[in-house]
């Protein structure tokens, strides 16, 4: 069984070719807003141009244009193929890996927003149960909000800085870690923007 995932919701773009749960090819690089040059490139330089017998890929919440680029990368690979295509989302996958080395407490998860907004959302300590939902809110409100003592994400410097306390972790999804939260309900293949998108496409718009 072999397993593509892609994952471009963050400033990392991260893809992973696994079979039966091992990775047998990856490209993992924090590209920042080269997600849409890159990426499928990256997905070629994979064994077998990374045809796999099903598709995984992050739906967000994070960079809007990152979550549609991986989206429709996966989207129409799925329909070449003829392939199974389902989603998770960004948070669980950096919750997953987090809690690994993790002692003890909520996990709290942090990604890079817009606005000077950051999305965030807490995990029990294993990091495989949400304790809230996925919210996006200002970087000075949430400041006074979450007051985990260590977080973990893209985001996760720029709120210690903020609140003058704490532990920041930075961490990015990465691809290779997929098999920590295969045993998670799969999510559609849609986007989770956690908040009013900058852009939509016009099908969003009409959907809307």
């Amino acid at each position: 069984m072999r397993l593509l995932v892609i994952d471009t919701a963050t400033q990392a773009l991260s893809v992973a070719l696994l079979e039966d749960g091992a990775p047998i090819g990856r490209f993992h690089e924090v590209v920042g807003r080269g997600h849409a040059e890159a990426l499928l490139p990256a997905i070629a330089a994979l064994p077998d141009g990374g045809r796999a017998d099903a598709i995984v890929v992050d739906v967000g919440p994070g960079s809007f244009t990152g979550v549609r680029i991986g989206i429709a990368a996966a989207r129409a690979l799925a329909l070449a193929w003829n392939i199974p295509l389902h989603g998770y989302s960004a948070p669980s996958l950096i919750a997953a890996k987090a809690a690994q080395n993790h002692d003890g407490g909520p996990v709290a998860i942090t990604i890079t927003g817009g606005h000077g907004e950051l999305f965030w959302q807490c995990f029990t300590a294993d990091g495989m149960t949400a304790t809230t939902a996925i919210a996006s809110t200002p970087i000075a409100e949430l400041a006074q909000l979450l007051d985990a003592p260590i977080l973990y994400g893209a985001g996760a410097e720029a709120l210690v800085t903020a609140r003058g306390s704490g532990a920041a972790i930075t961490l990015y999804p990465d691809a290779t870690d997929y098999p920590l939260i295969a045993g998670l309900a799969a999510l559609p293949p849609s986007p989770i923007y956690g908040r009013g998108a900058d852009a939509m496409t016009m099908a969003e718009r009409a959907a809307s």
